[in-house]
């Protein structure tokens, strides 16, 4: 494949499998990083690094250079949208033909979130640029959950303030799996496709608990608790303030029942049933066990079970 595809938000988590799965499927690989002492890792698989800022646009255009494809993350935060334009600006100058963007569940004007109103701002962009475009709208990460892995690990507990709400949540490496499907079945198949990807079922963290005390032999218990509680917690760990809001905003939405839903997206796109809970609980098993999490992503697409 005689394409060059540049990667932004090289470093996070799903562009970050999104590079998994993209192994030896013949793009000339281009990370867009902003902090150099990151590069090294990337460079050491062969991908070409290019320092560069969305806050930045005068940053952008040596990396926009020669690009045929763009894999279009933006930070969660009061920019998001000034980056996307920044981005989709470098990359009509540069004659990019395609951009495939991570956008957010339920991106609408009228999203409980304030984070689904700005995806949906930088959604509208892309789809009146003039470029190809398939825009991606996941649910919930799974991933999300490591971050209470210490707790599981020595309390046997977690706590978050969505209350009993149920969620279509999907693993990021299925995402990142729709995503390579998308990129390597070539510019025209999936133009002007809006995907939701999400998980097999829609599951309450109660019952995500079940599931993982089956997986790892030990007691798991959710307790659902208070915003005030939780946005403290956030805080205290230095989670930026806008940050915490939005998620408050996120855990109102889904404790109200507005994330109960699933889509045959992953399945319909890939060929490949997405994975459950407990598939995520089995492959980073070491994480909520006091170890360090495991699992890897399959090649062009496939979701490496």
């Amino acid at each position: 494949m005689d394409r060059t595809l540049l990667i932004t938000g090289a470093t996070g988590t799903v562009s970050g499998a999104l590079i998994e799965a993209l192994h030896d499927c013949g793009f000339r690989l281009r990370a867009l990083i902003r902090d150099p002492s990151k590069a090294e890792p990337l460079r050491a698989r062969g991908i070409d690094v290019r320092i560069g800022d969305l806050d930045e646009p005068r940053s952008l255009p040596p990396a926009f250079e020669g690009v045929h494809d763009l894999w279009l993350v933006v930070p969660n935060g009061p920019r998001a949208a000034e980056n996307n334009m920044n981005a989709v600006w470098a990359a009509r100058r540069a004659n990019v033909e395609r951009v495939v963007r991570l956008s957010a569940v339920g991106a609408a004007h009228d999203a409980p979130t304030r984070s689904g109103r700005l995806h949906a701002l930088s959604d509208h962009e892309v789809r009146r640029s003039g470029l190809g475009w398939t825009v991606l709208r996941p649910h919930w990460f799974m991933q999300n959950l490591l971050a209470e892995a210490d707790d599981i690990a020595t309390e046997g507990t977690f706590r978050l303030n969505t209350a009993d709400g149920r969620l279509g949540m999907v693993d990021a490496r299925d995402i990142a799996a729709l995503a390579a499907k998308v990129l390597t079945d070539g510019p025209n198949h999936h133009h002007e496709r809006i995907y939701t990807p999400t998980g097999p079922q829609s599951i309450g963290f109660a019952d995500v608990a079940r599931q993982f005390e089956r997986v790892l032999g030990a007691p798991v218990r959710y307790v659902p608790t208070a915003d005030d509680e939780r946005e403290a917690r956030l805080l205290g760990f230095g989670v930026p303030a806008w940050i915490v809001g939005m998620l408050t905003e996120y855990a109102r939405a889904y404790a109200s029942g507005w994330g109960d839903f699933t889509t045959t997206d992953v399945e319909d796109v890939t060929g490949r049933r997405p994975r459950g809970i407990a598939d995520f609980a089995r492959d980073h098993a070491d994480a909520f066990t006091g170890g360090v999490s495991g699992g890897g992503s399959g090649r062009c697409g496939a979701d490496g079970r």
